[in-house]
């Protein structure tokens, strides 16, 4: 009695559920992508950054912004004579104004580094607009496989469900022994608990989906489903169509481009002759006969750059160190995008023959349930025979669920490393199925 009411309880709350979903707001990809990129905070850390880097490329002429200053005293001076009438105090006060100018050689290329700065960060923002795009996309769809596989579940425990009250009422006529009811039970139980489990963990999934999106709180169900293109496309022509649209690769040359920079500027820097401008105006109790003007102009020649061995000379052998050294860092890059471009492509041409064995399995499971149900209609074979032949059904769609999400996450990992849209690989590189 307890068992039967705790089963009733939960499948009740299964019902609910799906309830629940199905009055909750319809989300498609589109909308599901721009709400998270409107709501993650990561990417508003990132505007802000890009916001920055932003003014100070758009007012870098603040490298060669003199400086300036003002300054203002107030004194009280007292002249003690020998005639106590004379010992007078008087207040003293000054004001003044000073400008320096260093001007030096590096200047031009500290300006072109904070240009490079802003450039990168741009970069950076719109890789990880593309990288969430492409998180959220996978979410999507596989929240979407396994709404496709609770209602598979469901379908698989109301088999369970009629076959156990069919193995009951035979049990109850005679026709059948124990045995084959308590197997009966079995199957009806593990059918109503792979359902509830595989409803948790969608929920969970759902959950974490939602909190992505910056909508915590909100009830949300998915409109769009997986639909498998097949991918062909040559490794070598995507490398060398593509590579130099990679993220990581345009930041090795930019790197390249700075270090050159940070090169000339250290170097100049160090060892061209700089120069120097200074203005200073000082009043004292704004009296004209007591204004004092001066302006100087300097120019330092370094002697110790040019002597092997000295700090200065040393940093600018780093200097050059770090150029070279950002040169290789982009044949690095190049060869690892390379290899994951290649694998990608052999893994996306050897999960389409998975897919074709994972179709061609669930037509010979799907045949093979038509004629074990026709069997059992007849009495040729037990209940228990065509349950099996119902979960082995189950079994392959499932794992063609399986194989299709794996094949569209390639999908998307190589659009990924290509920087282009997935959809567009798929509409230049998609072939018709077989």
């Amino acid at each position: 009695m307890v068992d039967n009411f705790r089963r009733n309880i939960i499948f009740l709350i299964f019902l609910l559920v799906f309830q629940f979903n199905a009055s909750a707001q319809i989300l498609t990809l589109e909308e599901a992508v721009k709400s998270a990129l409107s709501n993650n905070l990561s990417l508003k850390k990132a505007e802000i950054d890009l916001a920055l880097s932003g003014y100070s490329a758009k007012h870098f002429w603040a490298e060669i912004f003199p400086s300036i200053n003002a300054s203002a005293s107030v004194g009280f001076r007292n002249n003690h004579t020998a005639e106590p009438k004379q010992n007078e105090g008087s207040l003293t006060y000054s004001v003044g104004f000073g400008l320096n100018l260093g001007l030096n050689a590096g200047i031009p290329f500290i300006i072109k580094n904070i240009k490079l700065a802003h450039q990168s960060n741009v970069l950076k923002y719109e890789d990880a607009r593309n990288q969430l795009s492409i998180q959220i996309t996978k979410m999507y769809y596989s929240l979407a496989a396994e709404k496709n596989n609770l209602l598979l579940m469901n379908e698989v425990f109301d088999l369970a469900k009629g076959l156990y009250t069919r193995s009951e009422t035979m049990y109850r006529n005679g026709l059948i022994g124990e045995l084959s009811l308590t197997q009966s039970s079995l199957a009806l139980e593990n059918a109503r608990y792979n359902q509830s489990a595989a409803l948790i963990a969608h929920n969970n999934n759902l959950n974490e989906f939602s909190a992505a999106l910056g909508i915590t709180g909100a009830d949300i169900a998915l409109s769009d489903e997986i639909k498998i293109v097949r991918i062909e496309a040559n490794a070598q022509s995507l490398i060398s169509e593509y590579l130099h649209l990679r993220p990581d690769i345009i930041n090795a040359k930019q790197e390249i481009e700075r270090q050159s920079n940070a090169k000339k500027q250290t170097s100049l820097q160090s060892r061209a002759p700089s120069l120097n401008l200074s203005v200073d105006w000082n009043s004292a109790n704004f009296k004209p006969l007591t204004d004092t003007f001066s302006a100087t102009a300097r120019v330092s020649i370094p002697i110790d750059p040019w002597i092997p061995g000295t700090s200065k000379h040393q940093s600018i052998s780093r200097a050059s160190g770090s150029a070279e050294k950002a040169k290789l860092d982009l044949e690095l890059a190049e060869n690892s995008a390379k290899t994951q471009i290649r694998s990608l492509c052999a893994m996306l041409s050897n999960s389409w023959d998975s897919i074709r064995i994972a179709r061609l399995s669930l037509n010979a499971a799907e045949r093979n349930y038509q004629l074990t149900e026709q069997a059992f209609n007849r009495g040729a074979v037990e209940a228990l025979t065509l349950q099996d032949s119902r979960n082995n059904l189950a079994s392959a769609k499932q794992r063609l669920l399986q194989t299709e999400v794996s094949y569209f996450n390639m999908i998307l990992d190589l659009s990924s490393s290509l920087n282009i849209d997935w959809k567009y690989l798929i509409q230049t590189y998609g072939v018709v199925s077989e």
